[in-house]
């Protein structure tokens, strides 16, 4: 296995740390190891802070597989499933846990919007594969998946923390949190409407193509009744 594909691996094998980390026996693991009267202990807040660096660490490794892949020429078709995947599983086990974790910022009808665009685009990209085409990922994709990964991490930080108070400089985790999964929410719909119209353009095109096709290979064929009325009489 190469590099790029053993990094996506690592980001699919994020997912179950993730979950673990964001149960109560990751808490209860997490407390044991750094207990706030411990003199290296934490003072609260290690599962948030240890969940949001593993989601930021596996969404960094989402750009990286594919750099590495394309740099050094090691695109495979192994990768080419793994990647997406690993993407899906990563966004679907985040929205899911967080509606447990902390309803009051992710409510249940968001995670359904937010995974149900990612089942559309899913199967869109596996018809347009087999359509022989492919849709590349538009601008407002790229800008979704960036409030995405501050929206997970801002809705995990909220569960513990409403401000942070940096030598008197307010940082209001809650309504960054709260305004990053809204703003999220509206883009991945206005991604998923324009990656459905880039799909039927192209579709649409690809039947033109193909019907064409077909009417330039039946024209070289003659029907037998006339190639019989053209031949020449003995």
């Amino acid at each position: 296995m190469n590099l790029p594909n053993s990094i996506t691996m690592s980001r699919i094998a994020s997912v179950p740390l993730l979950i673990w980390v964001m149960s109560p026996l990751g808490l209860h693991t997490l407390q044991t190891l750094f207990p706030p009267t411990h003199p290296g202990g934490l003072l609260g807040g290690e599962q948030e802070i240890a969940a949001s660096i593993i989601f930021i660490i596996a969404s960094i490794t989402d750009g990286l597989d594919g750099y590495l892949a394309r740099r050094r020429k090691q695109i495979t078709t192994m990768g080419m499933l793994l990647d997406p995947l690993a993407d899906k599983l990563m966004v679907t086990a985040a929205y899911i846990i967080l509606v447990a974790y902390n309803p009051r910022i992710v409510p249940p009808w968001i995670a359904v919007v937010v995974i149900g665009r990612e089942f559309l685009v899913s199967g869109l990209r596996s018809i347009a594969s087999a359509e022989g085409f492919t849709i590349e990922a538009s601008e407002i994709g790229k800008l979704k998946t960036v409030i995405q990964i501050v929206s997970v991490v801002a809705a995990i930080l909220a569960h513990r923390w409403d401000y942070w108070n940096w030598g008197g400089f307010i940082v209001a985790v809650h309504f960054i949190a709260v305004t990053a999964i809204y703003w999220m929410t509206i883009v991945s719909i206005i991604s998923a409407i324009d990656y459905f119209v880039g799909f039927w353009n192209k579709i649409d095109h690809a039947s033109d193509k193909r019907r064409t096709r077909r009417s330039a290979v039946l024209s070289r064929r003659k029907p037998p009744a006339a190639a019989k009325a053209n031949s020449p009489i003995a």
